[in-house]
């Protein structure tokens, strides 16, 4: 028998005398030191706003990405680990092109974050998954036929709807202001001034163009591509309208 904790965190598969698995609360950590990520539902759609960590001005900022489209009508963001980021994001895009393929229909946003919840529940299985459990949550936005929807999957497997959420290293103070600033009948162009007015507070450099990246995907059902990143100028903008 184990006796203490750090034998007990050895092993991703072992509960701990507390009930606890203690690789996958180690996992929940890395994703708190990851970048804070923003999501607010309206009901013209949703809105997500990402902090962009440069680690040195000669970075190129548009090489450093936190936003990805997955279908049509659906992007994530992601914070914590960015390689398991990355392998989630590529079984999320498999996942939605299948269901097309099969059913000739836009995956719902549900089955994309169960299917997200799944992956992150089956590390060690595979060659292509991890040996221990993925360090990294995701927020995915997206307007299926129930309208504008926002999820929220984090490293233990499961996954939640939230009408507006915050994750990463600002996620306690972001997700306060998120309570005092959500309402129902907010616009698209209010959360977006939202979501730039909460990452100013929480973020340790001001915020500009260039540190930080904003999307939006619309409930319209007319528009083949409702899935738009806002560009410099556009966040520029938004920013400018604050001051």
């Amino acid at each position: 028998m184990f006796e203490t904790n750090s034998e007990y965190d050895r092993g991703v598969n072992t509960f701990s005398p507390q009930g606890r698995i203690l690789q996958v609360e180690y996992a929940m950590k890395a994703v708190t030191q990851g970048s804070t990520v923003l999501g607010i539902q309206t009901s013209q759609g949703v809105v997500l706003g990402v902090e962009k960590r440069l680690e040195s001005p000669l970075v190129e900022p548009d090489s450093v990405k936190k936003i990805h489209q997955i279908d049509y009508h659906l992007c994530a963001a992601t914070c914590g680990v960015v390689s398991d980021a990355r392998t989630l994001i590529d079984k999320a895009r498999t996942e939605a092109q299948n269901h097309t393929f099969t059913y000739t229909e836009l995956i719902p946003c549900a089955t994309v974050a169960q299917s997200i919840g799944d992956t992150i529940l089956g590390f060690g299985k595979g060659e292509d998954m991890p040996s221990r459990p993925f360090g990294v949550a995701i927020l995915i936005a997206g307007c299926d036929h129930h309208g504008p929807k926002l999820f929220n999957a984090d490293p233990a497997g499961s996954f939640t709807e939230w009408k507006a959420k915050a994750i990463g290293s600002g996620s306690e103070s972001a997700q306060t202001l998120l309570e005092e600033e959500f309402n129902e009948n907010l616009s698209l162009e209010q959360a977006k001034k939202i979501i730039v007015k909460i990452l100013r507070q929480v973020m340790e450099e001001a915020i500009t163009p260039n540190n930080v990246e904003i999307c939006y995907v619309t409930d319209d059902g007319n528009a083949k591509n409702r899935y738009h990143v806002m560009d410099a100028d556009e966040l520029s903008a938004v920013i400018g309208s604050l001051n």
